[in-house]
């Protein structure tokens, strides 16, 4: 038997030795087309070289592409595990010609691979062509000497491929295996094609012309070739079974499902264990090309198969989680092929079973609703719409899952029921918004949003995309298009640009497409949680509602925010362990150029403090640990140790980040087993602490009472501040006339020398006022108190009360009043010896010296008090005031 392993490396080197170039599988999210959910066909990844839009170093190739039907137009899970070939993950065999060969040798090579290296028996192949394309009939006769009524004209557009309204397009040549007179069915264009008899291996496409508007318009200047062959297919007839469920690669799946859940392969547990192993190999490639559970898009694609799955295991009796388990086994079948499943593997086991985990807990309760609403039913009969939509909103059930679990019974559901109910979700959620205050202009989100869905942010995974364009809003009005010079918010259906939430400030850089537009993105915001608004101003060009755009952030920028986010995480843990677990988060700021993290602090840090939290995040960095995520329900994230962050607000799933090793023999509360960093967050992140470089604290502050901020910088801001830094250290250094080593120790003594020079001025100023320097001299005597009053011109405000101390000493008894002069401003004070206090109280003489200066206030002791005054002109006035009062 030949492997289905084998058939895929040997199309590949028979298409390789002929001069092609095998080009591995793109991922299974498009790349270049945004109408698409997933790569779908072979020729997918190559659609913008057959258009010309791109060039490639070699002109023929050969791919075994993944693909996956299961969302869109092109949806096959309905029939999936019900029929032989029906699969939402598939492998499409194909090989490409970009203007090279045409017809002739796209024919020769086929009949080559299927008769001679393959061995197929040419008597039990079949071709059909389009019926006006005479070349291709002429050429079967003549390279594969197939007789008339095996050459077989189809008029249909079954056998005319076009890639859209507009661009290539041209007739297709099938080529049908007959699997023998036993099984039901006739061959394509009769009466009964639509049996099993007569399945299709291979389709040739032949583009030749262009179209505009569905009408063919002329012939294409390089004719091309584009075929596709199902591997599933292929290998069901090349191990002479009949379903593709048969051939190595799914009993190997359904080996392993059986084994798990101790259940046999066939009968009545056929379908579920075909689901199983079909859904398993779509939501592993998925997961492995960062596509992860989700509430819309892609995401909830992959939520409902694996929800599929799920629920089959469940019926087969698996009590525990199950999908998680079969990862090995698909592995073992496709990771020699596919790397990349080996690599993911851990994401895809943890995935599937926080997925499945998370939906065990409503299944019983929902398949419960399900049987006490059927109870009653019989065969034919429909369930309530409404019913439906309850196991959708409360339970997570899809609505083909209800579809699917009433199928065995004979049972339907009342779509048009179901869509009611969602409408009136959503008239209830938006009448929600408006009651909470929200702006009566977000009507105009939630049209947006019930008509498009919200946008999927692919940012995650890639920095550029390309999106259809869903909406535009100008000056606050939906409008169809914008031109040269508009400011205008552009709404696609997918993006890698970050809406500014948690934090983290949006994306900026380009949107443009190959009819002129240039879009400068100034910004990126978020509008009802799940809308990404592109604020843009248009360069040149124009832009219209269904263009297609290619969206490219700004990557530089998108890196320092990345480095900067995840160093938060890292602060954020390292403030922890330094200063204690009542350090909360308060709100942050990740840009590119820096960070911000407010946390609680009842004290301000020390410069130790400071040392050590940042020697911690640096620890991290030069460990370069990767970084995690991971969906899990907010529950479960806190349970293992995740910290919520502040203002977030979580819904049903979150998506976990966790970075860093603790150091060896450290253990600490919260179940982080090892990790260093577990938190609840949806921004983006480097791949590798590493990837930060470095971190710098640069400040150091109170925001509130009790909130205190660290602002600090990394990667290449970090080493530029440090650099300047250095340099001013050099540049004080030369100033100096020393090393930069020994500059404390320099300006240490300098500092003391100033300090000492400051002291011996004070006490010359002093002395030489206090020697008569000032508008009064000498002691006197009013009133029977002896009085010295004096202005000190020049003198410093802080020497004032050791000056009155001191005359206060030398007189013995009495009262002093200084009043000194410095930059335009008076400050004065008034000393009374003890003896005399009961009678004399040192701020009542203040408040009348100071008033006289211009001022109000003042205050102090009965025997010293000190104020001051504007008016420093007056401040003999105010020695004269205190003598005045005195004197009585």
């Amino acid at each position: 038997m030949t492997s289905t392993n084998d058939i895929r490396r040997s199309f590949l080197d028979y298409f390789g030795s002929k001069g092609h170039q095998i080009v591995p599988s793109a991922p299974l999210v498009p790349q270049n087309d945004p109408t698409l959910m997933f790569v779908n066909a072979g020729m997918v990844p190559f659609k913008n070289v057959f258009t010309g839009l791109e060039t490639r170093p070699y002109v023929t190739a050969t791919s075994s592409q993944k693909c996956v039907r299961a969302g869109g137009k092109h949806n096959d899970l309905d029939n999936v595990g019900y029929t032989a070939r029906h699969h939402t993950f598939f492998e499409m065999l194909g090989n490409f010609s970009f203007g090279d060969y045409f017809k002739e040798q796209a024919i020769v090579n086929a009949w080559g691979l299927l008769t001679r290296e393959w061995g197929l028996d040419p008597a039990k192949l079949t071709a059909t062509v389009y019926h006006t394309d005479d070349e291709a009939f002429d050429l079967w006769k003549k390279i594969a000497g197939l007789p008339d009524h095996k050459i077989i004209r189809i008029p249909t557009k079954d056998n005319f491929w076009a890639m859209g309204d507009n661009g290539p397009c041209g007739p297709c040549s099938e080529i049908f295996y007959d699997h023998g007179e036993h099984i039901p069915g006739g061959p394509p264009g009769s009466p009964d094609e639509d049996g099993d008899r007569f399945v299709e291996i291979w389709n040739l496409v032949f583009m030749q012309y262009e179209q505009e508007a569905g009408e063919i318009t002329g012939n294409l200047p390089k004719p091309s070739i584009d075929t596709g062959m199902g591997l599933e297919r292929i290998a069901a007839v090349m191990q002479g079974v009949h379903d593709n469920y048969d051939t190595d690669t799914f009993k190997a799946l359904i080996a392993a499902s059986g084994a798990l859940t101790h259940t046999a392969t066939d009968g009545a547990n056929t379908a579920s264990h075909r689901v199983i192993a079909d859904h398993l190999r779509t939501a592993g490639f998925l997961v492995a090309d960062g596509v992860l559970p989700a509430n819309e898009g892609r995401g909830y694609v992959l939520r409902r198969i694996m929800r599929r799955a799920m629920r089959h295991a469940h019926i087969l009796g698996a009590k525990e989680p199950l999908m998680h388990r079969l990862v090995p086994a698909l592995i073992a079948e496709m990771g020699a092929a596919y790397p990349e499943l080996l690599r993911a593997q851990p994401q895809i086991e943890a995935t599937l079973a926080q997925e499945e985990t998370q939906f065990r807990r409503t299944l019983d309760k929902g398949l419960k609703l399900l049987d006490e609403a059927t109870a009653s039913m019989g065969a034919g009969d429909t369930l309530a719409g409404a019913t439906a939509f309850r196991l959708y909103d409360t339970f997570g059930f899809p609505y083909d899952l209800t579809e699917d679990a009433l199928r065995t019974q004979g049972l339907s559901v009342d779509r048009a029921g179901f869509d009611a109910a969602m409408a009136e979700q959503k008239r209830a959620a938006r009448a929600a918004w408006k009651g909470s205050g929200a702006k009566a202009s977000d009507d105009l989100w939630f049209d947006i949003a019930e008509a498009h869905g919200g946008t999927e942010f692919i940012g995650y995974t890639a920095d550029t995309g390309e999106g259809e364009v869903v909406a535009l809003v100008k000056d606050g009005v939906r409008v169809d298009h914008a031109t040269t010079g508009d400011t205008v918010a552009i709404v696609t259906n997918q993006t890698p640009f970050y809406a500014e939430s948690g934090g983290q400030v949006g994306d900026t850089g380009h949107i443009g497409n190959d009819a002129g537009l240039r879009a400068l993105v100034t910004d990126t915001s978020k509008q009802l949680g799940r809308i990404f608004v592109h604020h843009a101003q248009i360069e040149s060009g124009g832009i219209k509602v269904g263009d297609p755009v290619r969206l490219t952030i700004d990557v530089a920028r998108r890196g320092a925010i990345r480095a900067n986010h995840s160093a938060t995480h890292l602060l954020h843990e390292a403030l922890r362990e330094r200063l204690g677990t009542h350090v909360a988060q308060k709100g942050s700021m990740v840009a590119p150029e820096r960070l911000r993290f407010d946390f609680s602090q009842p004290a301000a840090m020390t410069p130790a403090d400071i040392a050590q939290v940042e020697a911690d995040v640096n620890a991290q960095i030069r460990g370069n640990g990767s970084v995690v995520t991971r969906l899990m329900t907010p529950d479960d994230a806190i349970a293992m140790g995740a910290m919520a962050l502040f203002g977030e607000k979580y819904g049903d799933e979150v998506r976990v980040v966790s970075m860093g090793t603790d150091a060896p023999g450290v253990v600490r509360d919260g179940g982080k087993n090892g990790t260093y960093s577990i938190e609840l967050c949806g921004g983006t992140h480097v791949d590798a602490l590493g990837d930060i470089g470095l971190l710098k604290i640069v400040g150091e502050g109170a925001v509130s009472s009790g909130i205190r901020r660290v602002e600090a910088l990394t990667g290449e801001a970090a080493r530029t501040w440090l650099v300047g830094r250095d340099e001013r250290l050099r540049e004080a250094a030369a100033v100096l006339k020393t090393t930069p080593d020994e500059v404390p120790a320099r300006v240490a003594a300098l500092v003391e020398d100033r300090r000492r020079l400051e002291r011996e001025l004070a006490e010359a100023k002093k002395a030489l006022a206090m020697g008569g320097g000032g508008d009064a001299a000498g002691p006197e005597v009013v009133n029977g108190v002896t009085f010295v009053g004096q202005v000190l011109d020049g003198f410093d405000a802080k020497g004032l009360r050791g000056a009155v101390d001191e005359t206060r000493q030398r007189i013995g008894s009495g009262v002093v009043v200084l009043v000194a002069i410095n930059e335009g401003r008076a400050s004065v004070a008034v000393g009374v010896t003890a003896d005399l206090v009961a009678s004399h109280n040192a701020v009542d003489l203040l408040r009348l010296a100071v008033a006289a200066l211009g001022g109000q206030g003042g205050g102090g002791r009965p025997d010293m008090a000190q104020g001051g005054g504007p008016d420093a002109d007056k401040a003999a006035y105010a020695v004269a005031a205190v003598r005045s009062a005195l004197a009585g």
